[in-house]
């Protein structure tokens, strides 16, 4: 009878793992399409944006072929790690209070899912996807990705001031010290984060 059981525990198991899958089934590359930062997939990107990632779809106006949601979404299908689109359908949702937005095939969390086992080391996926998660208020889901889009691109102001706003949100003054620091070092325009700093005293020249 154990054995039985237990065969029919794997079988449920293997099921509930197929219809995972099924949710959120990986990026197929296809023409067009591929990485939105690579400039020989690009040369298929006008072709989907200019039908279905138009500045009225990114504003979240109007959609081209029906609803906004599907729109954004076909442009994923396609160039799964299109920045500017991920940040669109984060917005909608946030906007619909709904993490699959209506007209679209996945979640949020799917499209950010397919867009980084595609392209793992793109930091600009991660970043925006901390933003989202942090939106939702799941720091710690949202320091991790945050995290690793610094260690990506370390030169990079942007990702060090957003970890930084995070640390500050967390009260790790020490470490969003550290960020502000890092940020402002390479540029970054903002004085925001050293406001909010200096305003908890922690701020240190």
């Amino acid at each position: 009878m154990q054995g039985a059981a237990m065969k029919t525990l794997l079988v449920l198991l293997s099921l509930c793992a197929a219809a995972h899958a099924d949710d959120c089934p990986d990026y197929i590359k296809h023409s067009p399409g591929g990485d939105y930062n690579n400039a020989e997939d690009r040369q298929g990107l006008a072709a989907v944006e200019n039908y279905h990632f138009t500045p009225d779809v990114e504003r979240l106006i109007r959609g081209v072929s029906g609803l906004v949601g599907a729109d954004i979404g076909y442009t994923l299908e396609h160039f799964p790690n299109h920045s500017r689109a991920l940040a669109a359908i984060s917005r909608l949702a946030l906007r619909e209070k709904n993490s699959k937005p209506r007209g679209a095939h996945y979640t949020v969390e799917c499209y950010f899912a397919r867009a980084l086992r595609f392209r793992p080391d793109d930091a600009n996926v991660r970043s925006l996807y901390g933003g989202y998660l942090l939106a939702l208020g799941q720091t710690d889901g949202a320091l991790e990705q945050l995290q690793q889009a610094a260690q990506l691109e370390p030169d990079n102001p942007t990702s060090h001031y957003n970890l930084g706003l995070l640390y500050l949100k967390k009260k790790d003054f020490d470490s969003a010290r550290a960020s502000a620091r890092k940020a402002y070092n390479l540029g970054f325009p903002l004085p925001g984060l050293r406001n909010k700093l200096t305003a908890a005293g922690e701020w240190r020249e």
